[in-house]
């Protein structure tokens, strides 16, 4: 059987898989994303919490947790609460105004990039895809997806702008978007649908984790291998092929800036918890700047 039909055949082959395969309310991880969400219901409402009105109900949480323990181990268990609460409501706070409104994260491919596409569903409460997840699985699998892309570019292409159009035209997402999603003007449009954001990661970051992990690119993408200045050599050329796309983002999150504005001295010190802050921060940005520009067009 066709691994998957092109050009106008994509709907067809797309529309029954997400439908049946991805949008699965009980666990979204069906496409073998490792990621599971657990029940809204077991997240209480800020307000609930007292947020609102007591910030520092963290306290009394963290008292009835972990006793009066000083332990390092307690401190950093505290920490993370603490974090997680105060991500959760920035969140809380921006949602209203979002609308609903998907986001999508462009760039490289990297740890640093999907953890925040995870936390920062989680944080808003919408759903997690990694668009080229989606294409591989439809393909088969990654291996299946190199043959079908080394067979058939334009309709391996296709069949990527039929999963990003699928994703655009949905609410209440946050997309990780592959490579394919700058590659052209079609797909640069869709992303239009939503807010986007180029996630910038240091490449040699990035090229260590290849190297040291494993972790290989899409299969959109070259396959990568090597020692860490032969990776790093081919991350540069692939990024400068893109670089023009991941441009265009509405907004940008720098791995070093954040290590710079938090007083990192290492960038491995940055967290995905770090980024989904500063993603939420962007994010209210650019929907007050929108609002006033609503707000100015309106007439006298």
């Amino acid at each position: 059987m066709e691994i998957i039909q092109a050009s106008c055949g994509c709907r067809n082959y797309f529309q029954p898989f997400l439908n049946s395969r991805i949008f699965n309310t009980s666990r979204i991880d069906a496409a073998n994303y490792h990621y599971r969400f657990l029940p809204r219901s077991i997240f209480p409402s800020l307000s609930s919490l007292g947020l609102s009105r007591n910030e520092s109900v963290l306290s009394t949480a963290t008292q009835a947790l972990f006793g009066n323990s000083t332990s390092d181990s307690v401190a950093t268990e505290v920490a993370e609460v603490d974090r997680f609460l105060a991500i959760k409501k920035r969140a809380a706070e921006i949602s209203p105004s979002l609308k609903g409104t998907s986001i999508f994260l462009v760039g490289i491919n990297s740890s640093f990039k999907s953890s925040l596409g995870k936390i920062l569903a989680d944080a808003l409460r919408y759903y997690y895809f990694d668009s080229d997840n989606l294409v591989e699985e439809a393909a088969g699998g990654k291996t299946a997806a190199i043959s079908y892309l080394e067979r058939d570019e334009v309709g391996f292409l296709a069949s990527e702008t039929e999963v990003l159009k699928q994703l655009s035209s949905m609410g209440r997402l946050v997309v990780c978007a592959g490579n394919g999603a700058v590659k052209d003007a079609t797909n640069l449009a869709l992303l239009r649908h939503g807010i986007s954001i180029w996630i910038n990661v240091p490449l040699d970051l990035v090229a260590r984790e290849i190297v040291k992990d494993g972790i290989q690119l899409s299969a959109t993408d070259m396959l990568l291998s090597g020692s860490s200045p032969e990776v790093l050599a081919q991350l540069n050329t692939l990024y400068e092929c893109r670089r023009s796309g991941y441009a265009t983002a509405d907004t940008t999150i720098s791995v070093q800036k954040v290590a710079s504005e938090l007083g990192y001295n290492e960038l491995d010190a940055v967290s995905a918890e770090d980024l989904c802050m500063e993603a939420l921060k962007e994010i209210e940005n650019l929907m007050r700047a929108k609002k006033m520009m609503e707000e100015a067009a309106r007439p006298f």
